[in-house]
Order: structure tokens, then C-alpha cells, then sequence
């Protein structure tokens, strides 16, 4: 085999204590076919290619992203805690110089957890890639520019829903089209809060897109914003459930097409999301991508049952995907000259109201959101949340977040809202997320 280019740190974590039910397509499975199929093909052997443990992440690292109700300890377990610890020892392989790039090859997935945290929605109950990030910032500098480029076949909306006033993370999701696929978002529309207007970037694909869309996609789209964004850090949540034989989706994508985005992407991190086709696609796809990250040669990464047929794109989907890059290359041009005004209106607090549906935990949630607008910082934020479980439990949480760089009118006035939260006798708890002093607070009606 010829020598890497790059020397790549893996993190390997498949959760055997941890399973939905035992026949779920999310289950310990998913990375076992793939640890057999590294280990055949000698990767762990060559040179530059090096195998580190997780750690486990404490309550403080998950505080920083997440409000758990009723707290981290009530919700969360110790494999959820690993794969958190995987991905933050995946960031500071790359940035303390160990390793050039590294890949996170753990479960469980993360990119469908918000901000409130109720139980688990879409597999996922904690952001793998947010901790991660607010851990890069808090270790290494709280202003390195950060980029996420999502591509599992679902909408990254709990990503999409942490950073969505966050002007320090450009979060782009490729994903299979809302219309057609779980969560039902991720459109054009969707384009982040009035201090980071335009940093979320939605690419709703066509079911049926092949490797010729995909990558399409990343040249002309993907490639050119991190060339304009300039990021300090590129991550790739690198969901494999839009494989041609994936059983949740509907899209066309194939080993190869994976390791070549790997290849043209160059993230410094990879971090696994979904993929759920556990032996005709995984296994193949992630020794392409870690062939890909180490620059070396991918073109054996191929499926027992590969053939050109099965990662064909039908006209209309490749001319429906032009179109679309057109359109939001047009949208990242002109972002800074849209009047926020007529997209939040006019007034000093920005208002949204939001159903979620909790489809793995079988909760219904209801959220009123108020975002401070401000033009010295991102604004304080403000989220009532009340959330009904399928055991008839009712839980009424409000939750204030001070951002990074808060100017001291904003400080005030979140920590004003925090005290007048606190009063509320229907409230069962009320959290304070200070994200820049690292502070967390809980007051509970207890």
C-alpha cells in the first residue's frame, strides 16, 4: 500500500451496552461489519493510521449545547456519554497537531438533538458534533470559525437548531428533500436568526440523486462557501443513509461517491450520523472514507453487488439539483444585503412558536422561542418549552441562553428574564446556559 498523505486519528465506539430495541436499524451492528472489514483490509496496520480511545464526557461538556430535563443525569446514558467524549478527543487530535485529520466512528448519532432535550428523537438524544464544537471553542479560542457540512440523507434540524443564531458556525446540510423524508425540514427558507441570517444552509435533494448530484452538489455549492467562509474547522457529519440500498431513504449514492466527497471535502473531522444498510453499505463506505482522509488510493472501496446502473440519476433530478445550486449560490451572494427587518420584523425581539414530534421517545413538545436582536452581540435567547409524554407526563421547562461575546444590555437583560422565569409557579424547571462564562444553572419548583 502506498504511504498516507495525511495521518488520520480513529476513534472506534460501538456501544455494545446500548440498543433502541434489539432489531433496530440503529444497533451496535452498524460498526461491528465495518470494524471486521478495517481489520481485513489491514488499515490499522499502516503506518499513520492510529487507533485512540473515547473518553467520557461530563455533565459540564453537555450543559454547554443541551438543556436535559429534568438534567443530563436523568436522561442520558454512559454510552451516550462516550460517544460525545469520541468525538470531542476526535477535535483535539486534529487541533493540538497529533493527528492531521480524524474520524469518529461511534454511535449513537446525534445531528436530530436540539437544544431542549426531552428524550431522544430521530436515534439521537445528545449532539455528538454541537458538544464538540462548544468544545473546540472553550479549549482553543471562543472565535475560531467553525464549519459543519452535514450529509446524512436526514435534515441535521437539531444541529440546524443549536446554531441557528450562532454567526461563528456555518452549518451546510445535503440532505434527501423534507417533503419525502423524516424530519420534514431543511428548506431553502430556513436560513438561520437575525444575527446569523444566511449561516445555515439547507440543499434539499430530489429523491433518486446519485453520485453525479452529490458531488455536483459539493463542487459547485459546498467547495466555493468554505472557500468564501474561510473556516478555521470543517466537520462532516458524514451520515451513509443515502446509499442506494439504505432501507430508511430513497437515494443513490455509493461507496466510491462517499470517499470521493471525502476526498474533495477534506474535513479535518469526520464524525459517523446515520447509515442503516449495516452490511451491503457500511463497511465499504467507511474504509473508503478512511482511505480518502489518509489520501490514499479508495477505487477498491466497492460493493459486492456494485454496477454503474445503481448510482444513476434520472434528467429531470440532475436539472432539478443545477437549479437548486444556482438558487442558493444566488442566497449566500446577496444574504448581507437582505433587509432582516422584512424576515424578522421590525421589533427589538424576534418570536417563533414550533411543534416537535419526539418520534423514538413518543413525546410531543410545543416551544415559544424570543430572540433578543441586538447590534453589539447575537442577542440573548429565551425558549418555553412544554412537552407531553406517551405515560401522560407533562413537563414545563423555560430555558435562557446567554451567547458567546454577550454585550452587557443583553447579559442584563437574560438574566433578567431568568429571575422572572424563576417565578413562574407552572414551571417545573428553569435553566440558565451561560455559554461564554460556562455557567449552568437549575431552579426547579422543588
Amino acid at each position: 500500500m502506498q504511504g498516507i498523505k495525511h495521518k488520520v486519528g480513529l476513534i472506534f465506539f460501538p456501544a455494545f451496552d446500548w440498543a433502541i430495541t434489539p432489531d433496530h436499524p440503529e444497533r451496535e451492528e452498524r460498526l461491528l461489519y465495518t470494524r471486521d472489514q478495517i481489520m481485513e483490509e489491514g488499515l490499522l496496520d499502516v503506518p499513520g493510521i492510529e487507533e485512540y480511545r473515547p473518553e467520557i464526557a461530563e455533565d459540564a461538556h453537555i450543559n454547554r449545547i443541551h438543556v436535559c430535563v429534568p438534567d443530563v443525569s436523568g436522561i442520558i446514558t454512559e454510552s451516550h456519554r462516550i460517544a460525545v467524549g469520541g468525538t470531542m478527543v476526535a477535535s483535539d487530535l486534529v487541533l493540538t497537531g497529533k493527528v492531521d485529520r480524524s474520524f469518529a466512528l461511534l454511535r449513537p448519532p446525534g445531528h436530530h438533538a436540539m437544544r431542549i432535550v426531552h428524550g431522544s428523537r430521530g436515534f439521537c438524544l445528545v449532539n455528538n458534533e454541537a458538544i464538540m464544537v462548544e468544545h473546540i471553542r472553550h479549549t482553543y479560542g471562543p472565535d475560531m470559525r467553525i464549519a459543519i457540512v452535514d450529509t446524512d440523507a436526514h435534515h441535521a434540524d437539531g444541529t440546524q437548531d443549536i446554531f441557528y443564531n450562532d454567526p461563528g458556525v456555518l452549518h451546510i446540510c445535503l440532505h434527501q428533500d423534507g417533503r419525502t423524508l423524516y424530519p420534514g425540514t431543511g428548506f431553502i427558507e430556513e436560513r438561520g436568526g437575525p444575527a446569523a441570517y444566511g449561516m445555515t444552509v439547507n440543499v434539499p435533494l430530489p429523491p433518486g440523486t446519485g453520485d453525479d448530484g452529490i458531488l455536483y452538489v459539493l463542487e459547485n455549492l459546498v467547495l466555493p462557501l468554505l472557500e468564501d467562509y474561510e473556516p478555521d474547522v470543517v466537520i462532516n457529519a458524514a451520515g451513509q443513509d443515502n446509499h442506494y440500498t439504505d432501507p430508511l431513504t430513497n437515494m443513490n449514492f455509493t461507496a466510491r461517491g462517499y470517499a470521493r466527497l471525502t476526498e474533495l471535502l477534506a474535513p479535518d473531522i469526520v464524525v459517523l450520523e446515520g447509515g442503516y444498510s449495516i452490511e451491503g453499505a457500511l463497511p465499504y463506505i467507511n474504509a473508503g472514507i478512511l482511505l480518502a482522509l489518509a489520501g490514499l488510493d479508495y477505487s477498491a472501496a466497492k460493493e459486492p453487488d456494485w454496477s454503474p446502473r445503481l448510482a444513476r440519476q434520472s434528467d429531470r433530478v440532475t436539472q432539478n439539483i443545477r437549479e437548486l445550486v444556482d438558487l442558493l449560490w444566488e442566497m449566500w451572494n446577496t444574504r448581507k444585503s437582505v433587509d432582516l427587518d422584512k424576515v424578522f420584523g421590525p421589533g427589538p425581539v424576534y418570536e417563533r412558536k414550533r411543534r416537535i414530534y419526539y418520534d423514538t421517545d413518543g413525546i410531543s413538545e410545543q416551544q415559544f422561542e424570543r430572540i433578543g436582536r441586538c447590534g453589539s452581540c447575537s442577542g440573548w435567547r429565551l425558549i418555553v418549552s412544554g412537552a407531553v409524554h406517551d405515560i401522560g407526563k407533562i413537563s414545563r421547562v423555560a430555558a435562557i441562553i446567554i451567547p458567546w461575546h454577550a454585550c452587557r444590555t443583553c447579559r442584563r437583560a437574560a438574566e433578567a428574564e431568568f429571575e422572572k422565569a424563576c417565578k413562574e409557579p407552572q414551571l417545573d424547571y428553569v435553566y440558565l446556559q451561560d455559554t461564554e462564562r460556562d455557567r449552568f444553572l437549575i431552579r426547579s419548583r422543588a
